[in-house]
């Protein structure tokens, strides 16, 4: 019987009739390349690899996309690259620069806009606002270790934070910003997770193709007497994350 490790498909995703796509195979010897290359190694060409693997381009470029959506490579400029591990970012109510560095990297964030507009009626319960107040709309682009990873949109009552346009930094943490400036602490929050692919303007700004599957996170949080206080909508790049939570009876 076909030793299987813990965590890997079940007898390497080879069907019990034994047959498998060739670019499955093909895939399977390339994962094996990168192990040996290592985090940042440069991989031979797609011509070289058809060469090498007696198939064709296309059959290489099919293998390629996979690994490139499962996170295992990345593009390099005009090569393809063994990509590190994925970041693993708690589903809890730590802030997104507190789950980054617990991994040793560094966080950061580009503002792409904050701005106030009327609230409309379907996002003020998840606030607490009224149809018609003011609201603030912050949208950053996720960075790790300068690499773009993900894309924010946190909506607040601007009556719970009237300074965020001159008292903010927009590349620290929101909820640190809270916590030390306002004295908001964090009571719960509701959270759905669903994979999607980012338009084409959220690809441009988190510098990815719109095939791309991403993580996209809403969040819906409560401060410590239970009131309404943020909604958060949250895009991962589904090739650079994955998500963790413990769960208890």
């Amino acid at each position: 019987m076909e030793e299987h490790r813990p965590g890997s498909p079940v007898r390497s995703g080879i069907p019990e009739h034994g047959r498998i796509p060739k670019y499955y195979a093909v895939k399977a010897r390339i994962a094996g390349l990168l192990d040996d290359l290592g985090e940042g190694g440069l991989l031979p060409t797609e011509r070289d690899l058809a060469e090498c693997y007696e198939v064709s381009r296309e059959t290489v470029r099919q293998a390629l996309r996979e690994l490139l959506l499962e996170g295992r490579i990345r593009r390099s400029g005009r090569g393809t690259v063994v990509a590190g591990p994925k970041l693993e970012q708690p589903l809890s109510l730590a802030s997104y620069t507190e789950g980054v560095r617990r991994q040793g990297r560094r966080p950061g964030r580009n503002l792409i806009g904050l701005e106030q507009f009327a609230c409309p009626p379907d996002l003020a319960p998840g606030i607490g606002a009224e149809a018609g107040e003011a609201v603030w709309h912050l949208e950053r682009v996720l960075l790790a270790d300068d690499e773009r990873v993900g894309l924010e949109s946190t909506y607040i009552r601007v009556a719970r934070a009237p300074r965020l346009d001159s008292d903010f930094r927009p590349d620290s943490s929101f909820y640190g910003y809270l916590r030390e400036r306002l004295g908001i602490a964090f009571g719960d929050a509701d959270e759905k997770l669903e994979t999607v692919l980012a338009t084409p303007r959220e690809a441009l700004l988190i510098g990815t193709p719109p095939a791309l599957p991403m993580l996209l996170i809403h969040r819906f949080s409560r401060d410590q007497d239970g009131r309404p206080l943020e909604r958060v909508r949250s895009l991962y790049r589904g090739d650079r994350f994955s998500f963790t939570t413990r769960l208890r009876a």
